[in-house]
Formats: structure tokens, C-alpha cells, sequence
């Protein structure tokens, strides 16, 4: 790092201080000017940053930078702040200094009443009624006192030192009108403040995007107050805050490898940080994530942003190239349902190095909490995501979940009990590793009595649960009524030979009593089976026999195909058990939406078998398998069993002649 390279920078506005705290970071020596003594309060000294306070005429800021070898002058001061500025440039030109001036971008646009001065708009407002809340800044509010009203009217916002106030007082401004905080402000702390002024007005300079603006008009829109804009007095040229970092870089030669850590912060206390995630945070220049994970980087020395998506961190990245040492914080374990992946993925061929910090997840801690062991625990989640948890429940004896949403303990309590897992034991974990930590335990009944906070997971212990695998269940397990119905042995082959996995996206066509569907889902029960009927008594059957046999992941659909195909997404299996006369078109739809699809087809006749064969041509299928199913059953005959044969069945199955693809690129 540079030592030995100083700069003057004259501050006062959130460009101001962040550039001073990236001196201090960078090793570059910064004499720092403010105008008030609340200015220097905002800038922490350090190692690397002096900080003095107090208004300077153009000659002082000579004699300043004629004090001492500086290498540039940097003004950062307020867009408005025109003389000041007018004095920094003309200090630097008499010294001999380079000069750079910060600029804001202007935000502009056509919301709100535009106005050249703060003068303009105390006219405009002289001839409207309604409370105003100026942020206009303490120098202009002399102006607003032309108003007769402005007593009553106006809600001076200006900056909490005493000064100031005691200036406002001596105006006239009543004490309990004014607001007195440093910004930016977020959107909900200024409507707060336009409700709490009851204002029909907000007066602000545009101050760009660093200045908060878009807040600032947002705000007002949802508190149902009009903005008035005091335009900028002159177009500015020199370096955005980014561009800035970037030329401060590159002349002091401090180019270095970027490096993001991915830190898991445990359930989110500070007693459940890491030793390593606690070092990533001592060293990062820049930390991000959600707002709670954020939380957890107050008191360390560097910046905090929240943004935890990809997107978001990549933008930041971009913008703020002055952060080498980056600790992103995400929830849990950076290994265990993280968004750690997606981010690795996003910042790849960036150049910046990545590395991953393990952290405590929910999981092992409710697991300690409740004394028991993990390592044989199924896990699903249900935060932002699908999953089967009807299946896992039935065939293991715990299950960990993590949920997300408030009523997201509620649903998961009315599933069990609607697929008859009302003799589970439930064990919910609210608020863990936090002071207000709270678990619940009890039966899904019990807990539906209670209100859950958003932030939770939970052990569900089944001691009945059966990990035992059926393929061919018994004909008579099966609710039928008078629909017709694939036979076991050929259920049990036809999954067989369609080779599902378990995450598998399956269309059962022509479902009838959703047997095959069953059979399937059992299988996939990481994925969906769609089971397309289009008579109502055979949906109301699937409908039965999926909560029967407890296969949650079964999605009966209503209609005939090829039509009610459409808005499915895209299959990596299918089966056609009816097709209605209309084979050809349904062949065709699941080809488009998979050209790689997996296809089973059942034919019973040797019309319809020719009809299959005469598709496979046309259509380019591959052919994987053909058999010829005949199963014979043993009927009573006279104290004997006589074997009687059941319809042969055609089995046929194809694969279309597209690319293959993964089940996950398929949904």
C-alpha cells in the first residue's frame, strides 16, 4: 500500500465520507474539510484521515494546500454548494494542485413541479395551502419565511447540530416542527416523516441518486404528497463517486486480486458466527447480504450493503471496484440449501477469486436443541421451494424441514393431517439461536391452534414410517369404481422399463384411476407425475387414491390431451394409457415440449399397436424396447387353481430423437 501520497479532500456529503473511508482503507493520507463540527462527527479520524471543521474562504484553502505537498485536490462537496466549489477550484489553480470535482448523476425526470430556486418555490407555495416539509437545507430557510403562514406551515428537515437549530429558532421555526437527522433517508423513514408533518409538500433539491432522491419521490407518492424540485444551478463536470475510486486506484497503483467469501452465519445470532466468518468480517472492506444477515457486521470496520442475489452482487461489485475483500453472509450453512452456488456461478469469469465458509445450520442446531441425532434425519425444504414432504414423513422415521412464511408451520400441519399423518410428533423451532428463541411440540392437530413467527424449521418423527418399496401395489388397494384400471404385474413392468428418477417430470395420459400415476410418483418422489383424465369420476378417483397412498407429488389434471398439455412444463417421461383416437397429436405435443421425452405406450388391440408403430416412424421415435405382456391369475376351480389368462398387452417404449437432456433442464 501507498504511505507515503496525501490528498485534500473537501467532504460534507455521503460521496465525501465514503471517499474518506476508502483513503483509510487504501493507505492513502487524506486531509479531510467539513463546515460544521456535525460534518466532522461523520467522518471517523484514523491512521490515514485527518478531519478539521470549519467554513474556508478561497484563500485559507490556498494556504492549506500550500502548507504541504498534496498530490490533487478533491471536491466533494454538495451540487448546490456552488461558491464553495467556485473557491475550492480557483485554491487549486493559484496552488498549482490538480483540481477533480465528484459529481452526482441528476435524476431528473418528469415527476414533480420543477423549479429553478428555492426562491421559485416559496412564490409557487404562497398561493397553495397544506403543511410543507422543506429538506431544502438549512441556508435556504430564511427564504420560506415569506410565507405568512410559515409557522404553522413548514417542517424544517435540517441536520441534528446545535448550530443549526438555534438558528431555526432565532427565524422563528417552532421547535417541535423540526426534524432534525442525517440522511439519506430510506423510502419508508421519509414517508414516515411526510405523515408524521402531515405534508402536502416536499420541497428537496435533486441530489441524485447518493442524495436518495428516488426515495424521496417515492416516499411522497405513497403518502399522497406533492414534490416540487429545485433544479440544479449549472451542469457539472468531473468523475462519478465510482469513477473516482477507479482513478484513485490507478494513480497510486493499487490494482490487487478481488476475493468474495461466501460466510455461513448460523441461524443468524452473533453467538453462532464461526471463527472463520468472524475473520472474513475483520478483513472484508464490504460486507452484504439480507437485511438480518447484515445486522450481524455492525461494529466491524467495513461498509455494509444489503443485496444478497446474484444480480444484486455482481451490480455492487461494478460499481464499487474500490472493495477487494468482499464477505457476503448468508443464513445457515453456506453448503446446506445456500444461495452460495448461484453466486459462485454469477461471479465465475469475473477473475474474482471465491471461497466458502462453512457455518452452523439449522439443522444440527434444533437437532441439538432437541438432543437428537442428524446424520439419519431426511431433510426438505420449503423456503422459496417445492417439496415432497408427505413422502419423506411416510418413509422416514425424522424429517427436518425448513420452512419460510407465516403460515408455512400451519400448511405443513393441514398436509400431514389431510394425507392422514395426523400421529406424527412435530417439534418447531422459532426464532433459533435468538434471545426469543422459541420450540413448540406437539401433534399436527395441536399445533395448527398456534401462530408461528416466519422465521422457523422443524422435526417431524414418524415411528411408523416404512422405507419399503412397492412396485405392482395389489389391484384391490386401489379405490376403482367402474374406471377402467393398468393391472399390477403390468404397472410394475411398464415403470420398470420407463426408468424414472427421482426427480423425474412425468404425464400420465389417460390416467383412468390414477394407478399408474400412483406407481409413478412413488418412484419420482422428488419430481411431479400430472395425471391428465379427462371424465370426472376418473379425476375424483385420483384425487382418492393420491391421498390413499400418500403421494403428494401427484397432480391430477382436468381435461383432454393434447390440449391439456399446454401449460405443464416440460416432461423428461410419459405414459399413454388412452389416447382417445388421438395419438399422433399427443406424441407430437410431448415432443415439442421435450424432444428427448421418454415415452411408455399401452396398446391392447393390434389396430392400435399398428397405429403405434406407424407414429414411431413418422415421427422419428427411437425404438428402446417392445414387448408382449400376458399375465395369468389362478382362479378357484373346484378346490384347484386354474391359471386364467388376462388381455395380452402391447408395451412400447420410445425415446423422441432430440438431444437428451437432464431432468433438471427439462423443468
Amino acid at each position: 500500500m501507498v504511505l507515503n501520497r496525501k490528498i485534500l479532500l473537501f467532504a460534507g456529503t455521503t460521496e465525501g465520507r465514503e471517499l474518506a473511508a476508502f483513503c483509510g482503507r487504501s493507505g492513502i493520507r487524506a486531509r479531510v474539510c467539513v463546515a460544521t463540527d456535525y460534518g466532522r462527527d461523520m467522518i471517523p479520524e484514523g491512521e490515514f484521515v485527518q478531519v478539521s471543521a470549519g467554513r474556508l474562504e478561497e484563500p485559507e484553502m490556498e494556504g492549506l494546500l500550500r502548507e504541504e505537498a498534496y498530490d490533487m485536490v478533491v471536491d466533494a462537496t454538495h451540487p448546490y454548494a456552488l461558491a464553495a466549489s467556485e473557491n475550492i477550484r480557483l485554491a487549486a489553480e493559484r496552488a498549482g494542485v490538480p483540481y477533480i470535482r465528484v459529481c452526482r448523476r441528476e435524476a431528473g425526470g418528469p415527476a414533480g413541479i420543477h423549479v429553478s430556486s428555492v426562491d421559485e418555490a416559496v412564490d409557487f407555495l404562497s398561493h397553495t395551502q397544506g403543511n410543507i416539509l422543506a429538506a431544502t437545507g438549512s441556508k435556504e430557510l430564511v427564504k420560506y419565511r415569506r410565507l405568512v403562514d410559515y409557522r404553522s406551515r413548514v417542517c424544517p428537515r435540517i441536520l441534528p447540530d446545535p448550530a443549526v437549530i438555534s438558528d431555526c429558532l432565532d427565524m422563528g421555526f417552532e421547535r417541535a416542527r423540526l426534524i432534525c437527522m442525517q440522511g439519506p433517508f430510506s423510502q419508508e423513514l421519509n414517508e414516515a416523516m411526510l405523515r408524521h408533518a402531515d405534508a402536502k409538500w416536499l420541497v428537496t433539491k435533486d441530489g441524485g441518486r447518493e442524495g436518495g432522491f428516488e426515495e424521496k419521490m417515492e416516499a411522497a407518492r405513497r403518502a399522497g404528497a406533492q414534490v416540487i424540485v429545485v433544479g440544479r444551478p449549472s451542469p457539472e463536470e468531473g468523475y462519478s463517486l465510482r469513477k473516482m475510486y477507479e482513478y484513485l486506484k490507478e494513480y497510486y497503483h493499487m490494482r490487487g486480486e478481488r476475493e468474495v467469501t461466501l460466510a455461513g452465519c448460523g441461524c443468524g445470532s452473533e453467538e453462532t458466527l464461526t471463527a472463520q466468518a468472524k475473520r472474513a468480517l475483520a478483513e472484508a472492506d464490504l460486507c452484504m447480504g439480507a437485511p438480518r444477515m447484515c445486522q450481524l457486521a455492525r461494529g466491524y470496520a467495513c461498509d455494509v450493503r444489503e443485496g444478497y442475489l446474484p444480480e444484486e452482487i455482481l451490480r455492487c461489485l461494478r460499481e464499487h471496484p474500490e472493495y477487494e475483500k468482499i464477505c457476503v453472509l448468508l443464513s445457515g450453512d453456506s453448503s446446506f440449501y445456500s444461495g452460495a452456488a448461484a453466486i459462485r456461478e454469477a461471479l465465475a469469469g469475473t477473475g474474482i477469486r471465491v471461497q466458502t465458509v462453512p457455518g452452523i445450520s439449522s439443522k444440527a442446531y434444533l437437532c441439538a436443541r432437541l438432543g437428537m441425532a442428524g446424520e439419519e434425519m431426511a431433510t426438505v425444504s420449503l423456503h422459496g421451494r417445492e417439496g415432497n414432504l408427505v413422502y419423506y414423513v411416510d418413509t422416514h422415521p425424522s424429517v427436518f424441514v425448513l420452512l419460510a412464511g407465516e403460515d408455512s408451520v400451519g400448511r405443513m400441519c393441514r398436509e400431514l393431517l389431510d394425507f392422514g399423518l395426523e400421529d406424527v410428533s412435530v417439534a418447531v423451532g422459532e426464532n433459533l439461536s435468538y434471545e426469543d428463541e422459541k420450540i413448540t411440540v406437539g401433534r399436527p392437530e395441536e399445533l395448527l391452534k398456534n401462530r408461528y413467527l416466519s422465521l422457523c424449521s422443524a422435526v417431524i418423527c414418524n415411528p411408523r414410517a416404512s422405507a419399503a418399496v412397492r412396485l405392482g401395489i395389489p389391484d384391490r388397494e386401489f379405490v376403482r369404481g367402474s374406471v377402467p384400471m393398468t393391472k399390477a404385474e403390468v404397472r410394475a413392468l411398464t415403470v420398470g422399463k420407463l426408468g424414472l428418477n427421482p426427480d423425474s417430470v412425468v404425464y400420465d395420459v389417460g390416467a383412468g384411476t390414477g394407478s399408474m400415476s400412483v406407481e409413478m410418483a412413488r418412484q419420482a418422489y422428488d419430481g411431479r407425475v400430472y395425471a391428465v383424465e379427462q371424465e370426472a369420476e376418473g379425476i375424483q378417483l385420483i384425487r382418492r387414491n393420491r391421498l390413499r397412498f400418500r403421494t403428494a407429488n401427484l397432480v391430477p389434471v382436468y381435461g383432454r390431451a393434447p390440449e391439456a398439455l399446454k401449460n405443464l412444463p416440460a416432461p423428461t417421461h410419459a405414459f399413454i394409457g388412452g389416447s382417445g383416437g388421438r395419438l399422433k397429436d399427443i406424441l407430437k405435443a410431448l415432443l415439442e415440449k421435450n424432444p428427448a421425452v421418454v415415452i411408455a405406450v399401452h396398446a391392447v388391440t393390434l389396430e392400435t399397436a399398428a397405429q403405434v408403430m406407424e407414429c414411431r416412424r413418422e415421427l422419428g421415435l427411437r425404438e428402446e424396447d417392445i414387448c408382449l405382456v400376458q399375465v395369468a391369475k389362478p382362479a378357484d376351480a373346484g378346490g384347484r387353481h386354474l391359471m386364467r389368462g388376462q388381455n395380452p398387452v402391447y408395451l412400447f417404449i420410445f425415446q423422441g430423437p432430440g438431444e437428451k437432456t437432464t431432468e433438471e433442464g427439462c423443468t
